[in-house]
């Protein structure tokens, strides 16, 4: 266990490694940067005719900000504050950029943790009794229910639900936050507040990923309920639902275990809409509005903490995976 840990563990730093350089560049693949954005902004757009005094502002603008340098010195300098914590400032914002993302990146962990503790909840229960009673009436349902599910779109069942508490209860379920907690520092009301908003935009981004993994789980544990190992159990009078629950459901939850890691940047990527349809603080709209306005260390500072939280999450879900299925630990 001890092995598998450290070399986990090494391989999640050299992976931590590589996301900084991939996020660092592909900001910059795009051509222009900040200035030139800034600049065409200034003078009225990018059809807006340029002029010799407009280019040497640029580059002074550029210069003023050290996008002049290499690419290397840039991507060093910004690593070496990386590495202290120290982010840097936000172009766009001219401010720290731990004060722009500092209190959007708590709202999007809180975010994924109720989404999480809402797609767990429903499915695993919903995926164990349509496989045990497979091909009944209930399970048509939930599989016809599950691929509804797939099959709306979350910024419409988020527009939907806006829809519906403006028309028949005439109240805002948009943000995460009363208005009375909005600029307020963290107490234990403002947190009883969050969990009172949180259970839509959960439910919203939990949908599809409920109506997913029910399906998985439900096939995953008709194969193990296959088995010989489990016709053997229930031949010497081993009870149904403790025959069920001992091993047939450890082994089915794995891919529950394994999707951990990726459950983050797939809300950020997929949330995007539905963050900006229920005015939800998250890193979303903001690693967005960074990319259009090229903010390079605002958003590479997201896209390197995306990836950090995706390979914690990642070496977390292999050590719960050995802890649930101990042939992973034999096969290392």
């Amino acid at each position: 266990m001890t092995i598998f840990l450290v070399r986990r563990t090494l391989i999640a730093f050299l992976t931590t490694f590589v996301i900084s350089i991939i996020a660092f560049l592909a900001i910059q693949l795009p051509p222009g940067d900040f200035a030139s954005v800034y600049i065409q902004n200034l003078i009225g757009g990018p059809t807006a005719p340029s002029t010799v005094g407009n280019l040497v502002l640029e580059e002074q603008l550029r210069a003023e900000l050290g996008l002049d340098q290499p690419q290397v010195v840039q991507y060093a300098k910004w690593i070496w504050r990386t590495v202290r914590l120290d982010f840097g400032t936000s172009i766009e914002h001219s401010v720290k950029i731990s004060e722009v993302i500092g209190q959007r990146l708590v709202n999007t962990v809180f975010l994924a943790l109720g989404t999480i503790i809402f797609t767990w909840v429903l499915a695993v229960p919903i995926g164990i009794y349509s496989a045990v009673k497979h091909n009944s009436p209930t399970d048509y349902t939930v599989t016809f229910v599950g691929f509804l599910g797939l099959a709306v779109p979350d910024f419409l069942l988020a527009l939907s639900l806006l829809w519906i508490g403006f028309t028949y209860f005439d109240i805002s379920i948009g943000g995460l936050y009363s208005p009375e907690y909005l600029e307020a520092s963290w107490s234990f009301g403002k947190f009883v507040d969050l969990l009172k908003h949180l259970w839509i935009p959960a439910i919203v981004l939990g949908t599809a990923g409920t109506a997913g993994l029910i399906r998985i789980l439900r096939n995953n544990l008709l194969d193990e309920l296959a088995k010989p190992y489990v016709v053997a159990a229930r031949a010497r009078g081993v009870p149904e639902w403790k025959l069920i629950l001992k091993y047939p459901v450890r082994m089915a939850l794995n891919p529950f275990i394994s999707t951990l890691g990726y459950l983050l940047p797939f809300l950020l990527s997929g949330s995007v809409i539905v963050s900006v349809v229920l005015s939800l603080p998250t890193l979303g709209p903001t690693l967005l509005r960074a990319l259009i306005v090229e903010d390079l260390y605002l958003a590479s500072t997201i896209v390197l903490m995306l990836g950090v939280l995706t390979v914690i999450g990642t070496l977390l879900s292999d050590i719960m995976l050995v802890v649930f299925d101990p042939r992973i630990k034999i096969a290392e």
